[in-house]
């Protein structure tokens, strides 16, 4: 929880010192491209007022930000991603708006790209979040049980070592290849004293399942409790192999 608060204060300071350079300061060359324009571009776009309007975008984009941070703090489960949404809507939607001080015969060309951008990232997010945040369902076959949704796969109930219901989810201590949001962790992470573990977990939302196997350290849940029992008691009915 602290790292990723004082990964956003970071995130929010950046923004700030880029922004205050830019209105205060006139460091225009901060912003993308503006040194590399012909020098009647650069005093069209500051007579426009582009590069002022940039660098409060970032300000207020960064104040806004600021403003959500104490969210971190409290039983909200989504702070982090509220923060990416606004943070993202902000400035893309700004430099959309943007696009209104550019020279004239670059203005419509910056509005079809700074759209498409926008659109094209909007789209990728929806599909990440969507893909996050479906629940891993765990399904018990004759011989096997699978785990559906990304990173899921198909073990045979004779890999299983152990079976174990968790009221504590050991230390998860970095990601490889997952997702880490605020509220869940799915697939490949580093666990500590587990090591190298694939994870279908709700944070805080106890108990969860632990399932070694001859290849795989996995741990899962799901926001019910009750069903993360019947969960693990089929599989130890299933299986045989509970501790």
């Amino acid at each position: 929880m602290l790292i990723l608060f004082f990964i956003q204060l970071l995130v929010v300071l950046i923004f700030l010192l880029i922004g205050w350079a830019i209105v205060k300061k006139e460091a225009y060359g901060l912003i993308s491209s503006f040194r590399s324009r012909p020098k009647e571009e650069q005093e069209e776009l500051i007579y426009n007022g582009y590069p002022q309007r940039t660098g409060k975008l970032l300000i207020l984009t960064a104040i806004v930000l600021l403003l959500l941070l104490p969210l971190f703090f409290t039983a909200f489960s989504y702070a982090l991603e509220v923060q990416i949404g606004v943070m993202v809507i902000m400035l893309l939607g700004g430099f959309i708006y943007l696009s209104k001080f550019e020279v004239p015969q670059k203005r419509k060309k910056s509005y079809i790209i700074s759209t498409s951008v926008a659109v094209v990232t909007f789209g990728i997010l929806f599909v990440v979040f969507f893909l996050g945040f479906q629940e891993a369902e765990l399904t018990l076959n004759e011989d096997s049980f699978e785990i559906s949704g990304v990173y899921g796969d198909q073990w045979n109930y004779e890999e299983i070592i152990q079976v174990e219901l968790l009221e504590e989810m050991p230390e998860v201590v970095i990601s490889s290849n997952g997702y880490g949001m605020q509220s869940i962790s799915k697939g490949h992470f580093k666990v500590k004293d587990f090591g190298s573990s694939l994870l279908f977990i709700y944070k805080n939302h106890s108990p969860y399942i632990f399932i070694k196997t001859m290849e795989d350290t996995i741990f899962i849940n799901s926001e019910d409790a009750e069903k993360t029992k019947d969960w693990y008691h089929q599989l130890v009915e299933q299986s045989g192999k509970a501790k």
